[in-house]
């Protein structure tokens, strides 16, 4: 027994000196990492994803390196090994930081604390977890009551209660009504980007019935002029451009049909959740253009991404991630794109959400696909007529043209159609030798042979069989077999193994006499490379042998490969000179016919293919692939909306529907706050919520948040109807104020969000080029089609040199624009005009000298101050003596310009002061002067 207690003894001390090494992690751990981590690892927007100020945080780690602390095993959790250095690149806090380094005695206790489990005890953490989800967007709205006010006399609707409860709380009080005149200006601009006339303004102003502030926004509902002024607020917030991006920034020759789709959508007062729909799901046949929303991104063509398989899934990575941008931020309001590498740091949006919703995407590819409306089909038959023609044509051509090796002068080689006129010959087999070619081993897509009664001997069909010296076998595109199928094409064509003296040999199955020999590269013509240039045509009366070849053309007596086609004339009548020239007249037409009809009947929209798997990334790493995921909508909406979960080889047409009806889902929060918060911005200027992009938690709180709810309610109620939301937003009293200002508003609201006055802004880029064609008289109304040229060249590497003077096809609305991605207009691109580069959802507002220089003394400037001067002599000169408001034709000149660009006449001062300047500088100067006023650059 003496031995016994001073083993216990013994086992007690050890254990009390094992309990004594392990760290207590509230005294000796956390003052270490508040000291030395808390700088970039804690809170919401912690570093790298890590945060250590709360223990479930920390043990699930930050983007991409798993667990951070990993219990037992220091050497194997990433906190110790950045803290020790293992990879000094890596060492935490970083050299540059003003964060000391640990001690070694602190690593110790840190790994001491590791060793020993790296107990965290619950309910230590001083940081809290902050719900993500709990947040004033991402729960239902319902139709709020409607305030009461005290000043009941002045709500024209329930908008108006709104405004007016927020502003007698502040101690405000709304404005007077704006004049008639500034109305009808700010009314006609804000729903069709154009001026009234003067006799619109007249006539307003002499209606003092009833309603009539309320027929004239139903005829400016019903313009054209909505739709186009509408579709370019949408526009902006897609980012759509009619060039590819990037470095190279090709035309995106085919991108209009989609811009006239929205204008379309807009002037019909297409269902909002319809639009949506059809943009992402496709809508019925004709409206392909639709699906252009989910592609009008820059985008990398094939040449531009590299040829690895690394390359090319980092490039569908990027090009995957702009749709799911355009949706998100357009739809929902939110940006989702933030997960693509982590988890969202402030909103409810996983990594595993992104990827889920990448999978409703993964079939969707960017490229052209046909147009299947009633106009595409009719000219696609056009096409197939003017094609059968030009066959026709090309048949008779050559029957003028002389003999091969006769002493003239041929036409060139051409890639797509070439004909050897011979001296009726007898032949058992011909061959076609290539000498040489324009680049690379020469093609031949069909060799045709034909007798004196216009027979094609050399199909295969025929009996005719087929040899050569060595061919380049593409499987079912170039093939031996294809050089006498009787089809044309490059698809079905034949490639000599070598570029030099590589031949092709018919058999006829008997003796054939033959007169003409016919050969193309690519009868379709698009394809020019591979055109043989030079070559010699021989045929042989035998079987076999090499030495009974007797030569019938060649290409020693054409002009030079290149040179412009023309029949030689030589040893024609006159009568046969007029036919050639008719014919050749007739097929340049209609080639240029059907290079419009191809480019009018095709989009560039979403192509849809069988979808690739999809799986979680790390760190956004395409080749970091963990598990497969399914196309599945956002976790955190579940219990708001009925959730949309499909297997993951579900077909692609469903994955786009499924996502598209979770989307406009009337239960869902987003998608109608995010569009009644547009069209309320569209208004006014300023959404209620002034981050229209982003209605997640590090977007602005709304000013007015009862309205926006409310208008979002009344917005699904109606149907989703955009043009009813303009009616109640332009019907209410808060529209019709005046936009003057005053002390105690400027002093308690300056920045006007309270609508105690209407908000005055600066007119966009494109209504200011609108609205002085339109004063001058030389806008065109032209819709649709093919966009106008705002610079000399329409994409590439050869730069944007700017166009300076416009015919009247450059005179159209300036929606209608080719618009150069990343390029901005010479002259309005001064002001504020989008790039197309990133969303615009809200333009900014700038003031540069720039803008008063270039609407000074741009050529633009120039010619519509010209035009604007030479419209109002002409109406002066046909105005009835009667009517002449002025004896001086100066004064009846200046009278006349304020009302083209103001609608009203000058005061006394004005008149001063704009007749001193006529008087010296011409009236062409006072109209340079007046597209640079204030009154002609603000929405009043």
């Amino acid at each position: 027994m003496r031995h016994v207690f001073p083993f216990v003894a013994i086992v007690c001390m050890c254990s009390g000196a094992a309990r004594a090494a392990a760290p207590d992690f509230v005294h000796d751990i956390r003052p270490l990492i508040e000291k030395h981590c808390y700088a970039c690892h804690a809170g919401e927007q912690a570093k790298s994803g890590l945060r250590l100020d709360l223990k479930e945080a920390a043990f699930k780690g930050g983007d991409g390196w798993g667990p951070a602390i990993v219990p037992g095993k220091p050497d194997e959790s990433p906190l110790v090994q950045f803290a020790r250095g293992d990879d000094p690149d890596l060492r935490m806090p970083p050299k540059e930081s003003d964060v000391p380094p640990l001690a070694a005695a602190d690593i110790e206790r840190l790994v001491a604390w590791v060793n020993a489990g790296a107990v965290w005890p619950d309910g230590v953490d001083t940081a809290k977890v902050v719900d993500k989800t709990d947040h004033w967007s991402f729960k239902p709205f319902e139709r709020p009551a409607v305030p009461a006010v005290h000043d009941s006399a002045w709500p024209k609707n329930d908008i108006d209660r709104f405004i007016l409860a927020r502003l007698e709380a502040e101690g405000l009080k709304p404005s007077p009504e704006a004049d008639r005149r500034a109305w009808l200006r700010r009314a006609t601009f804000d729903l069709t980007g154009l001026p009234p006339t003067p006799e619109e303004v007249e006539q307003f102003a002499s209606d003092t019935s009833p309603g009539a502030h309320e027929r004239v926004i139903e005829r400016l509902l019903a313009s054209p002029r909505y739709g186009e002024r509408y579709a370019q607020h949408w526009l902006d917030v897609i980012r759509y451009a009619d060039t590819h991006g990037y470095e190279v920034n090709t035309e995106r020759p085919n991108a209009w049909p989609y811009r006239d789709y929205c204008i379309s959508a807009f002037n019909a007062d297409l269902p909002y959740d319809q639009f949506v729909r059809e943009q992402i799901a496709g809508g019925e046949p004709g409206k392909e253009a639709s699906t252009g929303f989910l592609v009008t991104a820059a985008v990398l063509l094939p040449g531009q991404i590299g040829a690895d398989d690394v390359s090319k899934r980092a490039a569908r990575q990027d090009a995957l991630n702009d749709i799911i941008v355009n949706v998100s931020d357009t739809v929902l309001g939110l940006t989702v794109g933030c997960a693509r590498c982590h988890d969202h740091k402030f909103d409810p949006v996983t990594a595993r959400d992104y990827y889920s919703l990448q999978a409703f995407f993964a079939g969707v590819e960017y490229g052209e696909r046909m147009l299947e409306t009633p106009e595409a089909f009719a000219l696609r038959k056009e096409h197939d007529d003017a094609r059968r023609r030009i066959t026709a044509i090309d048949v008779e051509l050559p029957r003028y043209q002389p003999l091969a090796r006769a002493g003239y002068t041929r036409p060139p080689v051409t890639p797509h159609l070439n004909t050897e006129r011979i001296a009726a010959v007898s032949a058992r087999r011909l061959r076609f030798t290539i000498l040489d070619t324009n680049v690379y081993e020469p093609c031949i897509d069909e060799l045709e042979v034909f007798d004196g009664e216009g027979r094609n001997v050399a199909l295969a069909s025929a009996g005719t069989k087929a040899s050569s010296s060595g061919n380049l076998v593409t499987a079912g595109v170039h093939e031996l077999e294809h050089i006498n199928d009787g089809q044309y094409g490059n698809g079905r064509s034949w490639m000599a193994a070598t570029r030099n003296n590589g031949w092709v040999m018919l058999e006829f199955k008997e003796p054939v006499t033959i007169e003409r020999i016919v050969w193309g590269r690519d009868r379709t013509e698009k394809f020019k490379d591979r055109t043989p240039t030079s070559y010699r045509i021989e045929v042989s009366a035998a079987t076999g042998g090499d030495d009974a070849w007797t030569l019938v053309a060649d290409s020693t007596d054409r002009l030079p490969f290149g040179t412009k086609e023309k029949t030689n004339l030589t040893g024609l009548s006159p009568e046969e000179q007029r036919t050639v020239a008719a014919l050749e007249k007739e097929k340049t037409s209609l080639q240029a016919r059907i290079q419009t009809i191809v480019r009018d009947t095709r989009v560039f929209a979403g192509n849809f293919k069988t979808p690739h798997p999809v799986h979680l990334l790390n760190r956004g790493d395409a080749e970091q692939r963990k598990e497969e995921l399914a196309p599945e909508s956002i976790v955190t909406f579940a219990g708001l909306v009925a959730p949309v979960s499909l297997a993951k080889d579900a077909p692609e047409p469903d994955r786009r529907r499924g996502l598209a009806t979770w989307l406009t889902d009337p239960k869902h929060p987003l998608p109608a706050r995010v569009m009644v918060n547009r069209i309320w911005q569209w208004h006014f200027g300023t959404g209620i919520v002034d981050t229209p992009n982003d209605l997640g938690r590090n977007g602005s709180k709304p000013v007015h948040p009862e309205l926006l709810d409310w208008l979002a309610a009344e917005f699904v109620d109606s149907g989703w109807s955009v043009k009813h939301l303009h009616r109640l937003i332009m019907g209410s009293a808060t529209f019709r104020q005046a936009s003057a200002a005053n002390t105690t508003g400027l002093a308690k609201d300056a920045d006007t969000r309270l609508l105690w006055r209407f908000p005055p802004r600066r007119l966009e880029a494109e209504t200011i080029r609108d609205t002085m064609l339109a004063v001058s008289g030389r806008l065109n109304l032209q819709m649709g089609g093919r966009g106008f040229d705002l610079f000399r060249s329409r994409g590439g590497l050869s730069g944007f040199p700017p166009i300076e003077s416009f015919d009247a096809g450059g005179r159209r609305r300036m929606i209608y624009a080719h618009k150069v991605r990343m390029e901005r207009d010479d002259v309005f691109g001064a002001f504020d005009c989008p790039d197309a580069g990133q969303s615009m959802a809200r333009r900014r507002q700038s003031t540069t000298p720039i803008q008063a220089l270039n609407l000074f003394n741009s050529p633009f400037t120039f010619h519509e101050a010209q035009a604007l001067a030479a419209r109002i002599e002409a109406d002066i000169t046909a105005e009835p003596a009667a009517t002449k408001p002025h004896s001086d034709p100066v004064r009846r000149q200046i009278d006349r310009a304020f009302q083209f660009a103001f609608t009203r006449s000058p005061d006394a001062l004005e008149m001063s002061a704009a007749e001193a300047v006529v008087r010296e500088h011409g009236l062409a100067t006072l109209c340079r002067v007046i597209f640079n006023s204030n009154e002609f650059l603000f929405v009043p």
